[in-house]
Order: structure tokens, then sequence, then C-alpha cells
């Protein structure tokens, strides 16, 4: 069996794949989630790393939870209430922080289906692209469980709340157009047209100055639970650390001698 986590780095992005591809790529299997924890924290220690393309192998993008091991009562899923309880804090509950704690954009390119837990790391990313085959279901309420991975928090933000709540309360599936519809993926391409059509994203997002790509990330998290002053605040302190960066004064060498910046990251 290969790795459950395949990490390709290509100049300065990397590109993650689920890789279960016989099991429709699980999140809850413990090698999954550490192999994402540890990509996550190998990306943020490497200060060459751009921008992150995530998509799975084989024809899901990821099943989410397994559902064999909720029936059979193993795995994170087996004991009371309790130990249960424990399994998802020192489990799966590791995933989502990590993904959102990545420093660089995360592109998803969503290449089948994405149920379940599998939404919630979708909706972790920055930018997010679905081949037409995709679909996505939150799907929680069908095996009668509540979005225990996050969903509640992190739907509302990428669709807001009144379709947040039809998604979770129905669990219906949404087709790669309905998503574009509903404002949860940005762009939807043909099969063979997905991979390219993310690396294209991330390469433009590596053609600008990366301490101020990062710091732009941090001003959009920090947006979403600040109020305006202390946001504008933060704003104000963010760019005049980067008025004294190298590559500031590069990128306005550059406009001034029209021609492309050469950036360093420092």
């Amino acid at each position: 069996m290969g790795d459950p986590i395949l990490f390709d780095k290509d100049g300065h992005v990397v590109t993650l794949t689920l890789n279960k591809p016989d099991a429709l790529n699980p999140l809850s299997d413990p090698d999954m989630i550490d192999g994402l924890v540890e990509a996550c924290d190998r990306i943020n220690a490497d200060q060459t790393v751009r921008a992150v393309i995530m998509t799975g192998a084989g024809r899901a993008f990821s099943a989410g939870g397994n559902v064999k091991r909720m029936r059979d009562r193993t795995g994170m899923f087996a004991g009371p209430p309790e130990q249960i309880a424990q399994a998802y804090r020192t489990g799966m509950h590791r995933l989502p922080v990590a993904v959102y704690g990545l420093e660089v954009p995360l592109i998803a390119a969503v290449n089948g289906p994405t149920v379940g837990a599998a939404l919630d790391l979708v909706c972790l990313a920055d930018i997010r692209l679905a081949a037409e085959q995709a679909t996505f279901t939150a799907g929680f309420v069908k095996i009668g469980i509540g979005p225990g991975d996050g969903a509640a928090w992190f739907l509302p933000r990428a669709v807001g709340l009144s379709r947040a709540a039809e998604i979770l309360f129905t669990g219906d599936t949404l087709s790669a157009e309905d998503a574009a519809s509903a404002g949860l993926v940005s762009g939807v391409f043909a099969a063979d047209d997905l991979m390219a059509a993310a690396r294209d994203v991330a390469d433009r997002i590596c053609a600008n100055a990366p301490l101020a790509i990062r710091e732009t990330k941090r001003l959009l998290r920090a947006g979403q639970e600040q109020d305006l002053v202390a946001h504008l605040d933060l704003c104000a302190r963010t760019n005049a650390r980067l008025h004294h960066s190298a590559d500031h004064a590069e990128a306005i060498e550059a406009f001034f001698e029209k021609r492309s910046a050469r950036f360093e990251g420092r």
C-alpha cells in the first residue's frame, strides 16, 4: 500500500493527493489524519512554498468518515459516548485545525464525490475548483449524526447561513454546477482540465510577493472574527512591516522600471 497522502513539490507549489482510492479516501482513518497533519506542518516549515493544491486519487475526492467503522463500532467510533468524543478531539479534529492553519493559499481541486467531513476539508480551502462530475454532500443527518467535524462553522462562512442550513438540514447532494451557484466553488472544469486550472491559479498566486500573500491570508482569516476597528489596526501593523520588506522594495523598483518583479520572500 502506498502513502495515504502524496506530497509533490514542483517549484513553489505543493500538490497534496488523498491516496486511498480503493476506499474512496476516507478522512477518519488515522493514517490519513496523520499524513495530512504532517503535510501541513511540513508546508508551514518551508518558506519556499507559496501555494498548495489538494485533490483526491481515483474517482472520489473523499468519502469523509469511514462508514464501515461506524457500523462495526471500531476505531474512533468504538466505546461509550465520552470515549468517542475524545477520539474526535484527538483524531479527526486535528485535521481541520491543521489545514485551517496553513499559512499559504490552499486550492481544492475537487475531482469527484465529496461527502461529510470531506466537505469540511473543501470549505477550508481558500479557492475551490471542481470537475464537472464532482458532487458535494453534507450527509450527516442521513446517517443519524450531526456535523461533527466543523461543517456548522465552515460551511456558513463559505456559502452563507441560509444556504448552509439548507445543505446541512436536508443532506441533499449538490452537483458541481449547484456548488458553483451556491458560491461553494468558483469554477467548474472538465475532468481532464481540472488540475491544469488549479495549477494556473497557483502559478498566478506564486507570481506575487510571497510575504504579502501569507499576510493577506492571515488578514482574510482574522477578518472573519474581528470588528472593523480591530481589523484596520491589524492591517496597519501588517503593512508597516511589509513596507520594510525587500520584496516590497523590489516590487516598487520593478514597477517604475516596467519589468516583472523578482521576489525572494524576504
